[in-house]
């Protein structure tokens, strides 16, 4: 039975514009105002984190929007601050948005005494109160194995696959959906399903961490409009070289679509000076303004998939069917429209 108390939205300081841009779709689908929880979210003059909740919220059912980006260690503890403070508050229920998840490639050791990082921030999100997780596009499925609470991970793939048929109308039969990886293989495949496009596939070498030694296409990409799919994009070195490598093998254009723009370091300017056409990623990172100033990146919005994501979990409705790309295009309805 849905619960009868409203959902109420709460945010840190990692992606206000985006909790922000939330509550302004919750508000047109509730069809009554939704705005975020008066509170502040401040540091002492040692950096220590303090939060004060301005409202009452207990028996509420609260939604604290905080993705664990750059800074990850200052944007998680917010979140676990946060929680805390509306759990001693007599909330009824609390439900972590994190849009993007912070420490998720440290999901497994990849060589001897090293951590599994990802496995302690689930522990920690959990000790300190947190009762369920929405997220998007985790970096390894097996994350969600990592939390003892529901996870609910949705996926970019629906939202990029109405922006390619709108951008690339007439001419999808040109599409080439590429993997930059073997890893990422799956991925890839389920959007080029989406769209009716061919999969091909980036072979990297690396003779040591962090450095590309070399690449190999697998598939046809003569002549073809290559898109390069991937969860996210961190230095952007192995993303440059994939498109210049697609170029070599006879492509018409390259362009990539990833969920996540970490886009730290020389990000940008590799990308505004690469082969690529565009770089297409979400706002789950707030965007910085050298981000938002480069002529061949471009921001799709996920407001209106958490929005309804949030609604869904607060009715006790399906979240799975935000993952049908004809369930959204209501919910897009323009937004890809130049």
């Amino acid at each position: 039975m849905p619960t009868l108390v409203e959902p109420k939205l709460i945010a840190g300081n990692a992606n206000l514009p985006l909790a922000r841009a939330m509550a302004r779709r919750m508000s047109m689908h509730r069809g009554m105002n939704v705005d975020l929880v008066d509170a502040r979210v401040e540091r002492f003059n040692d950096g220590e984190i303090f939060v004060e909740v301005f409202e009452n919220v207990r028996g509420e059912d609260m939604f604290i929007v905080q993705p664990t980006s750059n800074p990850a260690n200052d944007n998680l503890m917010e979140l676990l601050i946060m929680t805390d403070a509306l759990r001693r508050s007599s909330a009824a229920r609390i439900t972590a948005v994190i849009p993007y998840f912070g420490y998720a490639r440290q999901d497994r050791r990849t060589k001897a005494r090293t951590p599994i990082s990802s496995k302690l921030v689930a522990n920690m999100m959990v000790g300190a109160g947190i009762e369920r997780v929405l997220t998007m596009d985790l970096h390894a499925a097996q994350i969600q194995g990592f939390f003892d609470i529901p996870v609910d991970n949705l996926y970019a793939a629906p939202v990029f696959a109405l922006d390619i048929k709108e951008r690339f109308e007439g001419h999808l039969d040109e599409v080439t959906v590429v993997s930059p990886d073997v890893g990422g293989v799956a991925r890839a495949r389920e959007l080029a399903t989406r769209i009716g496009g061919q999969l091909a596939i980036v072979d990297k070498r690396r003779e040591k961490a962090g450095e590309v030694a070399g690449m190999t296409v697998i598939g046809d990409v003569q002549d073809r409009r290559c898109l390069i799919v991937d969860d996210l994009c961190d230095t952007a070195g192995t993303l440059v070289k994939a498109a210049e490598v697609l170029m070599e093998n006879g492509a018409s254009e390259v362009h990539a679509y990833i969920t996540h723009g970490v886009l730290s370091g020389p990000a940008v300017e590799r990308i505004t000076n690469s082969v690529m056409k565009s770089l297409v990623i979400t706002d789950t990172i707030a965007p910085t303004e050298a981000v938002q100033g480069a002529p061949n990146i471009r921001i799709v919005p996920t407001a209106p998939v958490f929005a309804q994501a949030i609604l869904n979990i607060w009715n006790g409705t399906s979240v799975s069917s935000l993952f049908n790309t004809e369930m959204l295009e209501p919910l897009y309805e323009g937004q890809f429209k130049d």
